[in-house]
C-alpha cells in the first residue's frame, strides 16, 4: 500500500474491540472526494432504479417484463465485469472512474429526454439498462480498489463500511427524491432521469480532482485475458480468498434479486403501489444504515463467523419475508435484510481487500462483481418463476437456497474462524 501523509493517521481499535476513530477517515482528502463523488453517483442511481422499475411495470406489466430489464444489466455485467478488474489495475484509476460516471451521466440524459418528449419504450429501457451495467462493472472494481490506495491498512475497514453506508444511505434518500418528482409532474419520472444527470455531472467533477491512481506495472505489456486469467489462478491458489469470493458471488446471485422484485411485493401481495414500493426499499436501506453505524462502532474480532452468521440472516429473513402476513410486518423484516447485507458484504469486501495483493486488488473486485451480473441474470428466471408459482413461493425457495450456500461456506472456513482480521495466516491450500 501506498504511503500515506501525516493527515491518515490510522483509526485503530480500542481494547474492548470499538473503533472511536471511525469518520476520522473522511478526514483524508483524496478518500473525503471519493466518498462524496460515490455519495452522488448513488443517489442517483437509487432514485433511477425507482423510476426505472416504474417504468418497466407500467409497460409489460409482468414480473417477466421487469426481470427483462435486470437480464440486460446482468448480461452486460458479465461480459464487462472481468476485464473492468483489469483496467482498474492497468490504467490510473481516475480515468477508468471518469469514463464510467460520462457513461453513466450521458445514459441517463437520453432516458431523461425520451420520458420528457412521451417517446419512453421498453426496448429503451432495457439499452439504458446495459450501458448503465457496463458503467457500473467498470466503476465498481476501480472504486473499491482505489479505497485501498488511499487510506491506511488500519482505516480500511471503516473506509469500506462508511464507502458501503454511502451507497446504502442513498436508498434512502433516492426514493424519496424519486417518490417527490414523480408526484410533482404527470412526466416525472423524466424529471428523475433529470436529477440523474446533474448528479452524474457532479460525480464527474470530483472524480478529476482525485489523484491520478496507480496503475500497476506487472504484466502491463500482457493482454487482457492473460492479465485476467493471472487473477483467475492467484484466488484459486488461495484457499481463503476462493471461499469468500465463492460466497460472496452465491449469496448475490441467490439472494439478492429480492429488489428486482420490490415493485410486485409493493403492489401485487399488499397493494400499496408506488408509495409501498419507495417505502420497502427505505425500510432496507435503513437497517443498512443502521448496520453500519453498529459496524463503525465496534469492529468485529471474529470476521469469517460475521461473513457467515449475516448471510445466514439474510437468507432466513428471505424466508420470513415470504411468509409476512402484511405490510408493516414486510416493512420490518426488509430493515433485517438490510443490515444483515450491509454486514455481509463490507465484511467480505474489507477481509478481501486486507488478504489479496495489491498487484491484483483491481481483478478480484471484477471477480467479486460478477456475482452482481448473476444476480441481474437470475432476475429473470426468478421472474418466470414467480409468474408460474407466486412471489412469496418464490422468495421462500431463494431464502433456502441463500442459507445452504452458506452453510457451505461454513464448513469450508472452519480453519479461519476465531482468528482476527488484522492477524488472517495466508493459505496456499
Amino acid at each position: 500500500m501506498a504511503e500515506q501523509s501525516g493527515e491518515q493517521a490510522g483509526s485503530g481499535q480500542g481494547p474492548d474491540g470499538s473503533s472511536p476513530g471511525a469518520l476520522t477517515v473522511l478526514r483524508t482528502p483524496a478518500y473525503r472526494l471519493l466518498f462524496l463523488g460515490s455519495t452522488a453517483l448513488y443517489l442517483a442511481v437509487h432514485a433511477q432504479a425507482i423510476a426505472r422499475g416504474w417504468l418497466a411495470r407500467d409497460l409489460t406489466g409482468s414480473n417477466t417484463g421487469l426481470g427483462g430489464v435486470f437480464l440486460a444489466f446482468g448480461l452486460a455485467m458479465l461480459v464487462t465485469t472481468p476485464f473492468a478488474g483489469v483496467a482498474a489495475d492497468r490504467f490510473p484509476k481516475r480515468t477508468v472512474l471518469t469514463c464510467a460516471l460520462l457513461l453513466l451521466a450521458s445514459t441517463s440524459a437520453w432516458l431523461a429526454t425520451a420520458v420528457l418528449l412521451d417517446s419512453v419504450s421498453y426496448w429503451m429501457l432495457v439499452v439504458a439498462g446495459a450501458l448503465q451495467a457496463v458503467a457500473f462493472a467498470v466503476y465498481a472494481p476501480a472504486r473499491m480498489a482505489f479505497i485501498a490506495e488511499l487510506v491506511t491498512r488500519q482505516q480500511l475497514g471503516d473506509a469500506v463500511v462508511l464507502a458501503q453506508m454511502s451507497q446504502e444511505g442513498m436508498r434512502i434518500a433516492g426514493p424519496v427524491l424519486a417518490g417527490l418528482l414523480i408526484a410533482a409532474a404527470t412526466q416525472g419520472t423524466g424529471l428523475v432521469f433529470a436529477a440523474g444527470t446533474v448528479l452524474g455531472v457532479v460525480a464527474t467533477a470530483t472524480a478529476l480532482r482525485l489523484p491520478r491512481g496507480a496503475a500497476r506495472p506487472t504484466g502491463a505489456m500482457a493482454s487482457p485475458l492473460r492479465q485476467l486469467g493471472d487473477a483467475v489462478r492467484y484466488v484459486r491458489g488461495r484457499h481463503d480468498l476462493r471461499a469468500l469470493v465463492l460466497c460472496s458471488f452465491a449469496v448475490v446471485v441467490l439472494g439478492f434479486p429480492y429488489i428486482a422484485f420490490l415493485p410486485t411485493i409493493a403492489d401485487r401481495v399488499f397493494e400499496q403501489g408506488s408509495l409501498g414500493y419507495g417505502l420497502l426499499s427505505t425500510a432496507s436501506a435503513a437497517g443498512a444504515v443502521a448496520a453500519g453505524v453498529a459496524v463503525t462502532r465496534r469492529r468485529p474480532r471474529d470476521p469469517w463467523r460475521l461473513v457467515a452468521w449475516s448471510g445466514a440472516l439474510f437468507g432466513l429473513a428471505l424466508v420470513v419475508l415470504a411468509l409476512a402476513p402484511s405490510f408493516a410486518t414486510a416493512l420490518l423484516v426488509l430493515v433485517v435484510v438490510g443490515g444483515a447485507t450491509l454486514v455481509f458484504q463490507t465484511t467480505n469486501q474489507s477481509l478481501v481487500l486486507s488478504l489479496g495483493a495489491e498487484e491484483f486488488h483491481g481483478r478480484i473486485q471484477g471477480l467479486v462483481m460478477l456475482g452482481f451480473s448473476g444476480f441481474g441474470i437470475a432476475a429473470l428466471p426468478l421472474g418466470l418463476l414467480a409468474d408460474a408459482i407466486g412471489i412469496r413461493e418464490t422468495f421462500a425457495l431463494m431464502g433456502l437456497a441463500t442459507l445452504l450456500a452458506v452453510a457451505a461456506f461454513w464448513r469450508a472456513t472452519g480453519r479461519y474462524r476465531g482468528r482476527p482480521s488484522g492477524s488472517q495466516v495466508v493459505d496456499l491450500g
